[in-house]
């Protein structure tokens, strides 16, 4: 009724200053193009953040206005604190209970030998993270929205069913780090069901900081990392680890037949499926002009800084970790047996209590790695799903199916495995390769995606860096591709089990040739146009 009125009001004053009005308030769409407004308030709607929740990054010097396009502001320290979050968030997963339990049967199986591994294992995981942030900057999407409007329907559901996959078992594994480090601070009066338990209603209480802020969320995880480092940084100074051994370890490459399964677990712990999605999504919680190419690279830049301090950070966790157990087990009888569940007490065993008994500093430092890993697979469990189907559903709702696709099979686990050591080492072995079999369907997406022009614009990356990413992701996924064919030679019997295993294999390798060679198509400039509407760069 009010368009009829305002095509039927003879003042033309008011028509138009009603019109100028609209076309302030409303984007411009031409009559064709109303279905592609819908989905472009949809997409709105499920966006990584808000524009409201994200936080402003402003100069002091007031010149933001009157910069060219191209003009990269100088270094501040200011802006860098502005810009630290994201990274730290993205390193819980070099911090889990799943690399933790990497961390100490490398140490007490191969010694100081797979310092220098982990160490070039964290700097290729700073690539690929750093490739997923580029992604997330350059094109105001993150990895999941690309992947949906990139891939047909078909391949994106694929894609979306494997990254579930990926993020439950990970999931799994945190959430039992955590009820084991609950059952060791309560003294075994807890048992493991009810740490799961505490583990999911806790993750929801942290989340709800998200209310209060992005900030509040990242403080919260940034004194998670320090009670890590403080706990573990403790354990090393109490167990006093060689000194001279631990440089030899990292500067002296070094690797025997006999530790190439923990070598293995190293490298394929550093790449997780789903972090590859989550830190994409986690850069746009800054808002920054995407108008402006200087502006763009400048994000990048500070990214960059701050997920390599981050990264570090995680690499010191992870030293400290490997070489206590280095100093305390390798060699001895218990080197083959330790895991997650034994290793406090073993701990315990070899070094007593002093003023606190080492048992509660391993379980503290546990507990906050797999309280915070926990919340930031619900995290990135929200942006998978609403990214790749298209969800508008209330960012509450969303952490709550994605927790209870995690939390309905940890409890039977906890339920089933409660009592038993052994079986559950030989879970976490098959959620190890679960997870394994999932890193080429997040690492190929993301290769393609940011060398595409189409995509990226002018922030695509070089072909000499294309090729470099490429040899650290085939890299990657041969060395799990070992992991996967050692442990079905070792686990898979009979011939119907070896005929499901086959035909599985047969379609596996299927699906990675199909998205390695897929190139440039009618989606992939569809996609542009789509980009180009929020980043001028993209697809130029």
């Amino acid at each position: 009724m009010n368009s009829q009125s305002g095509e039927e009001d003879p003042r033309e004053g008011n028509k138009n200053i009603k019109q100028d009005e609209s076309s302030r308030l409303l984007p411009s769409t031409p009559t064709s193009q109303s279905s592609a407004t819908t989905t472009t308030g949809e997409e709105e709607e499920e966006a990584a953040f808000e524009a409201r929740e994200k936080i402003l990054i402003v100069d002091a010097d007031g010149h933001h206005s009157t910069e060219s396009i191209d003009y990269v502001p100088p270094f501040s320290w200011k802006k860098l604190w502005l810009f630290t979050g994201p990274g730290f968030l993205m390193s819980i997963a070099f911090l889990d209970p799943g690399n933790l339990e990497g961390d100490l049967q490398a140490g007490a199986i191969a010694g100081y030998k797979l310092l220098w591994l982990l160490m070039w294992a964290t700097v290729m995981g700073l690539l690929i993270q750093m490739l997923s942030a580029r992604v997330g900057v350059a094109t105001g999407k993150h990895l999941a929205e690309l992947c949906r409007e990139e891939y047909p329907n078909w391949a994106r559901l694929i894609l979306w069913f494997m990254a579930e996959v990926a993020l439950i078992g990970a999931d799994i594994q945190e959430v039992i780090g955590s009820a084991i480090a609950i059952h060791i601070l309560s003294n075994g009066f807890l048992p493991l069901w009810a740490g799961v338990v505490i583990t999911a209603l806790d993750c929801f209480m942290f989340l709800f900081l998200e209310n209060y802020g992005v900030r509040k969320l990242e403080a919260a995880f940034a004194v998670l990392i320090a009670t890590m480092a403080i706990s573990f940084a403790w354990m090393f100074a109490d167990t006093k680890p060689s000194g001279k051994q631990l440089i030899m370890g990292i500067l002296i490459p070094r690797l025997s037949s006999k530790t190439i399964r923990q070598a293995v677990g190293v490298v394929g712990c550093v790449i997780m499926p789903h972090n590859v999605f989550l830190h994409s999504a986690l850069v746009q919680s800054r808002k920054i002009d995407p108008q402006k190419k200087g502006r763009v690279q400048e994000a990048l830049n500070y990214y960059l800084i701050e997920s390599s301090i981050a990264l570090f950070i995680s690499f010191m966790i992870n030293l400290f970790v490997t070489t206590v157990f280095a100093k305390g087990f390798y060699g001895t009888k218990q080197a083959n047996s330790i895991g997650l569940v034994n290793a406090g007490q073993y701990l315990q065993e070899k070094y007593g209590g002093g003023h606190f008994p080492i048992l509660y500093i391993w379980g503290i430092g546990l507990l906050a790695a797999g309280q915070s890993s926990t919340i930031t697979g619900t995290y990135a469990g929200q942006f998978i799903m609403g990214g790749f189907l298209n969800l508008r559903l209330k960012k509450w709702l969303r952490a709550l199916i994605t927790r209870s696709f995690a939390i309905v099979p940890t409890m039977i686990v906890a339920l089933v495995f409660n009592k038993s050591e052994a079986s559950l080492d030989i879970l976490n072995e098959w959620l190890n390769v679960l997870q394994s079999i999932q890193i080429p369907f997040a690492l190929i997406p993301l290769l393609t995606l940011v060398a595409k022009e189409q995509v990226m614009g002018s922030f695509k990356i070089t072909p000499i860096f294309e090729r470099l990413a490429w040899t650290v992701a085939i890299l990657v996924m041969l060395i799990n591709g070992y992991l996967l064919l050692d442990f079905f030679i070792s686990e898979v019997k009979g011939l119907l089990f070896g005929f499901l295993a086959c035909t599985g294999t047969v379609a596996y390798v299927s699906f990675i040739i199909y998205l390695v060679s897929h190139g440039t198509t009618v989606s992939s400039t569809w996609l542009s146009l789509e980009l180009s509407k929020r980043n001028p760069y993209a697809g130029n």
